[in-house]
């Protein structure tokens, strides 16, 4: 995961209210495979941490924010903490360990 200098997401852009502490935003499209268990692995992750999000965003029907963000692929996670600052980005099907160190910058 790498840092995307600290551009700020809320509900207008998202379509959904930010977490507590930190929200896991997941874009992906149809027919992606990865975007299947990465939707598993975040909603786990959020389920473990109290106060934190997962909010899904389908790449296709959302292209202007996919290209204001520079989203290549997909499945691609945003790690946003509780004011909606983007502390982390990943492009590909995350590891569960990898999230939950990247929630660690976040809250």
């Amino acid at each position: 995961m790498v840092d995307d200098g600290g551009r700020r997401l809320g509900e207008a852009e998202l379509g959904h209210g930010l977490g507590r502490r930190a929200t896991l935003v997941q874009f992906s499209s149809a027919f992606c495979q990865p975007c299947r268990a990465t939707r598993r692995t975040l909603a786990e992750v959020a389920a473990m941490v109290d106060g934190v999000a997962h909010v899904e965003i389908d790449a296709e029907e959302r292209l202007a924010l996919v290209r204001d963000l520079e989203i290549a692929r997909t499945p691609t996670v945003l790690v946003l903490d509780a004011a909606g600052r983007i502390v982390r980005r990943a492009a590909g099907q995350p590891r569960r360990a990898d999230v939950i160190a990247a929630l660690g910058q976040a809250v």
